[in-house]
């Protein structure tokens, strides 16, 4: 037991080391005054309409947790939804291990709005889901409209029927829609009964994942430079890779892992310019809402303090 405790924080911790040797080789030839320069070159326009995508991205993750809030024919306030999505996402993104602690802060909340911790697990893995949905969809649709991006990780991923996996990818999401349409029949689990979600609400999965992540890949479009910029499509490709492999190192933030991916994927640009407009992802989607996130939960716990 103490040994699992402990094995995902030492994994996330070797992967952000690891990727943060791999980065420095990378790096080895770009100037810290290259790097401010890049950042100083990003226009105002540029920033508005980052910003603007960083509020698309999370205004879709308070989607997430209204979805599933419906699954669970449960009724909250919008806005106490807005608030909630925010604070667990911003906390999960930047300290890693999302589904842990998004739990712990949705309990927290929904707690007080009398969901149970069963209520509350099946809201935590069905936004979990819905991001799932998300990313197959548009990593579907991006190998068949653009199959080249993966000629960009010719060292790491294979580039051969790009399109033909972009296809089994949304033949997979076909079936989950099929599977609504039938009305499958629920699974009970000791006691607890999950039903296959209805075809409403799998259209809603169907259009806020995919929302979520174009408005966070959005925010690096923003931030790059229009020269040797490859176009959205590709840059939403790159973003896909490089976040799930981020996920999948548990590294907090993704620290290294993304910022490498993306480097790697960009050899045609100025890496200084690829690190400047992460470094404005990592502001605006984590950094930021980070801090906030942290007031919320002050203000929270202390209107709470007495109550509980």
């Amino acid at each position: 037991m103490k040994l699992r405790k402990f094995f995902w924080p030492i994994v996330g911790s070797a992967a952000v080391i690891f990727s943060i040797w791999l980065l420095y080789h990378e790096l080895r030839g770009v100037s810290l005054e290259e790097m401010k320069a890049s950042f100083v070159r990003i226009r105002p326009i540029d920033w508005a309409l980052a910003i603007l995508s960083t509020l698309v991205a999370y205004g879709a993750l308070a989607g997430y947790d209204r979805i599933a809030l419906n699954y669970l024919n449960r009724k909250v306030p919008w806005l106490f939804i807005a608030i909630g999505s925010f604070t667990t996402y911003a906390i999960s993104h930047n300290v890693g291990a999302s589904v842990l602690s998004g739990a712990v802060v949705r309990y927290r909340a929904y707690g007080s709005k009398g969901l149970s911790a069963a209520e509350i697990g099946v809201l935590v893995a069905f936004c979990s889901f819905t991001f799932v949905i998300g990313v197959i969809f548009l990593t579907g649709l991006v190998l068949v409209i653009e199959p080249q991006v993966t000629d960009r990780f010719v060292d790491i991923l294979p580039t051969d029927y790009s399109r033909g996996t972009g296809y089994l990818l949304l033949a997979l999401i076909g079936l989950y829609v099929v599977g609504s349409l039938i009305r499958l029949p629920p699974l009970t689990i000791r006691g607890f009964q999950l039903r296959y979600p209805s075809l409403p609400i799998v259209a809603r999965q169907l259009v806020i994942g995919p929302i979520e992540i174009i408005g966070a890949a959005g925010i690096v479009y923003f931030a790059l430079p229009e020269a040797g910029n490859p176009g959205y499509l590709i840059i939403l490709g790159i973003f896909l890779i490089s976040f799930s492999v981020a996920l999948l190192s548990h590294a907090p933030g993704g620290l290294g892992v993304l910022e490498l991916v993306f480097v790697h994927a960009l050899s045609e640009m100025d890496p200084a310019d690829v690190i400047a407009a992460l470094v404005v992802f990592r502001l605006l989607y984590l950094l930021v809402p980070f801090v906030i996130a942290i007031v919320v939960i002050f203000v929270f716990e202390h209107s709470r303090f007495g109550r509980d």
